[in-house]
Parts: structure tokens; sequence; C-alpha cells
């Protein structure tokens, strides 16, 4: 809720002796939570998502591949995640959804290296999440190669993994847990794939005589008894007042759809999303969450009115780790853009917003926040729908007086500098949507889940 409504309610807990408050939307028991990046991915939503997963006992991952990671700081350590979803630390109850397509390679290399670390995994997989072939990550690297202008795909297959189910020629969870089936699925669509990988100057062995598919099938038995109905299962436990905290990939722009095309992944990152890919109704929804970075980061290639290719975007690059988790790729780095910021919280309808690494700014001054867009001598307060347009656009800046004070130690939000807080403000005011009803919760002011800071609007409102 914006500051200073009546209408929030707030959890509050502790973690090593510091008190948070968590945001529940009014009138409701905040069952059902669908978190999504608000820009173009990279926001910092692991930290997030193992935040909340505190007050959830489910965590379910709905869309992506381990094209997408995130990375989880506990105790000092770090856990990079591409397919295991956040709650993994805390021992809740983890589901893939149907919506997701699925390395079982990858899978299977998280899955031993959190239990070596003596984490233990309650994990379900659903038995209708397609899977990524070997000839899918063929005819993705293919593909790119031969295109003139690149999407900058991380050749992982995801792409073509989402096509075969769009063509219902997939390979699903399922057909991994026995061998005949797989063997059917692959005669049925093999010759189709062998001709397309041949066509494109590859091998056509990987469809059907590639190791890894006998790997595949070893990685099928051993989850066998994880195979589940996560749509059933999270109606169920909806119905038994349990709640179910949904966990999207990438950000709002990466959207296939509403992204910027064709620089974009390959499924549906916003939140309404959630309800389709896990088979959930959308009246069951109770809060979504953005997260939001500072200023704002991108990989690979695409339009980025705000992007800084000077010593500034260098700094925050360095400041911040901007590097990919899954490719170490490094990110394009930026000022904040509160035009593609508004329109975010138009497509997913935030109820709340969680601000990361506010800290990567300090030290610097001015600060620039981008207001609007100059396209073609026109002055305009919304993005426009043609990426090409987009590109076109320059910035309108709004300058605001930066700080200099350490604040990767504070624990109240009144302690920040006024500096600090007075930017946070207005990145709140610029974003704000009276029909939705959003605000900035949270602040997060290093990688530490200790490291944030929940609003002090809400203490008097706490239950």
């Amino acid at each position: 809720m914006h500051p200073g409504s009546s209408d929030a309610l707030f959890w509050t807990a502790a973690f090593n002796g510091i008190k948070i408050v968590i945001y529940v939307a009014a009138n409701s028991n905040c069952m059902f939570t669908i978190l999504t990046g608000a820009q173009f991915g990279d926001e910092g939503k692991g930290k997030v998502i193992d935040l909340l997963a505190e007050n959830y006992d489910v965590i379910v991952r709905f869309q992506g591949g381990d094209n997408a990671g995130h990375t989880v700081v506990v105790g000092g350590k770090k856990y990079k995640l591409h397919l295991v979803p956040s709650g993994a630390i805390l021992g809740r109850r983890l589901l893939i959804g149907p919506g997701v397509v699925l390395n079982p390679h990858v899978l299977w290399d998280e899955i031993q290296v959190l239990e070596s670390e003596g984490i233990k995994l309650d994990l379900g997989i659903d038995a209708k999440t397609s899977i990524i072939m070997p000839y899918h990550i063929e005819l993705d690297a293919l593909r790119e190669q031969a295109r003139t202008h690149k999407i900058g795909t991380t050749n992982r297959g995801i792409g073509f993994a989402y096509v075969d189910k769009v063509a219902r020629e997939e390979v699903q969870m399922a057909d991994l847990t026995d061998p005949d089936l797989l063997e059917a699925k692959l005669d049925e669509i093999g010759p189709a794939k062998e001709k397309a990988i041949a066509d494109l100057g590859g091998d056509p062995t990987v469809v059907r005589h590639s190791p890894l598919i006998d790997e595949y099938l070893q990685i099928g038995l051993r989850l066998k008894e994880r195979v589940a109905d996560v749509s059933r299962e999270i109606n169920t436990a909806l119905s038994e007042e349990r709640g179910v905290l949904a966990e999207g990939a990438q950000g709002a722009f990466l959207d296939v759809i509403h992204g910027t095309q064709k620089y974009v992944t390959s499924s549906f990152t916003t939140a309404g999303s959630a309800c389709a890919n896990l088979g959930v109704g959308p009246v069951m929804v109770d809060n979504v969450v953005g997260v939001i970075k500072a200023y704002i980061t991108r990989v690979g290639e695409g339009p980025m009115p705000t992007e800084l290719t000077d010593e500034m975007g260098s700094r925050m690059r360095e400041k911040g780790g901007e590097y990919g988790t899954t490719t170490g790729r490094p990110r394009r780095c930026g000022w904040f853009d509160a035009v593609l910021g508004l329109k975010s919280v138009y497509l997913n309808g935030y109820t709340e917003l969680a601000l990361t690494k506010l800290d990567v700014l300090t030290g610097i001054d001015p600060l620039k926040i981008c207001i609007g867009y100059d396209l073609d001598g026109e002055s305009i307060g919304y993005p426009p729908e043609s990426t090409g347009m987009l590109a076109r656009c320059e910035p309108i800046y709004e300058e605001m007086p930066g700080w200099t004070e350490d604040i990767t130690e504070i624990k109240e939000y009144d302690d920040l500098p006024q500096n600090a807080r007075a930017y946070v403000e207005r990145l709140e005011d610029l974003l704000y949507v009276e029909q939705v009803g959003n605000s900035i919760a949270a602040v997060s002011v290093g990688p530490g889940r200790e490291q944030t800071i929940f609003r002090d609007e809400a203490a008097d409102q706490k239950i």
C-alpha cells in the first residue's frame, strides 16, 4: 500500500535478533503470493524469495529454465541456483511447475551439491515439465550462430524446448521415468529434428544417439519418486490454508509477449502467467511482489535507454558484482528507468516492491532517474510498444543528491541518510499506481539476508 495507507497489515519475525516486518495484503490471509523481477532480470529475486520463504509452506518455480540463475547468501555462504527454488535453504516443500523447461543434468547437479552440504530437499517436479533435450541445445547454438543480428541467447536450448511444447512435440518429465516411453517419443519426433540440425550444418546423431540420453534416463529413474501433479498439490495446499510462494525467473521486459522483442526470453515472465503455468485460478492470488534494483541492468542484446557505457557504468558493474549467475557475462548498467518501471507495475499488478542494491549507489553524486523519454523530438512518459522505437528513445533525467555514508549495516529505515530515503521515496512516487496501491516495502543494503530494511511506515500497523 502507498505510505500512510491504513489498508496494510504486516507480519513480524526475527532473524539473528533483528526484527523484520513482512507486508500482507489487507483483508486476506496472503496464502498465495507471486514474485517476479520488475526489470530485465538479475534484480536480486533470490534473496527476497529466500527472506519471504520463511512465511510460506510451498515454494514453486513457474517458468523459465536454467538460463535463469539466482544467488542466495546465507551465513556468508553463496548458493548459486538455476532450477531449484530458493526456499531450498529453509527446508520448505519445493515444486517445479509444468511451465518450466528442465535440463535434467543441471537439476541433478544442483540436488547433489545442496544435499552434499547437508540440505535435504523436499522437491516435486511436475510430470508435464518439458525436458531440454540435447538436440534443443544443438539447434539453439546453430540458429544463434546463423543470425546476422544476435539475440544473445545462452545456448541452453530454452527457446527450442518451448517451441516443441507449443508444437506438441515435447519430451516430458514423465517420459524420462520409462525408457520405452522415451524411445517411442524420439522415434516419432526424431526424423524432423535430425533434418533440421543437418540443414543447419550440425550433427544429427545428437537426436537419438547422444550419450546424454542414457544419462537423462538414469536421472529420470532417480527422480521418479519426485514426480508430482503440481497444480493439484498447490490447490490442495491453498485449500488447507498453507502458504504458497510462486517464484518467477528473468524479468518483466524479457517476457516473450510484453518484453523488448525479439531480445527476450522464451517464456511468459510477468506475474499473470504464474496462474496459467501452475494451474491455479487468478482469484486465488493474494499478493504480487516485484523486485527492482536501485539502478538497472541487462544481459545480452536489446534496447536499454539509460545504459551507461562510460566509467559510471563500469563503477556500478564492479561495485554491484554485475556478472551473470548463469553465464558470467558482464551486465550492462544504467540509471534507474522509472518509465519502464511504471509499465512493469501495470504489467504485473504489483501490490508491493522490494528495492535491492541501494548500497551500490553510495558515493555517487548526483544520482539520476529517468522520468521520461525523448522520442524523435517528442517527450513521452510511457514506453513505446515498438522495440525499434524504444531503441531510439533518449532518457530525460531528473537529478537528486547522493550520499557518502556506509549504509550496509543500517537496520532501520529512518537511520538511512536523508538523501537515500529521498531517493527511495522518489522512486516510490514515480512507480505508484492508485488502482494497485503499491509501495516500496523493503530496501536491501547488502547481499546478506540480514541486510534488508522493512519500511518504518509499517511500524504502527504491524500485527
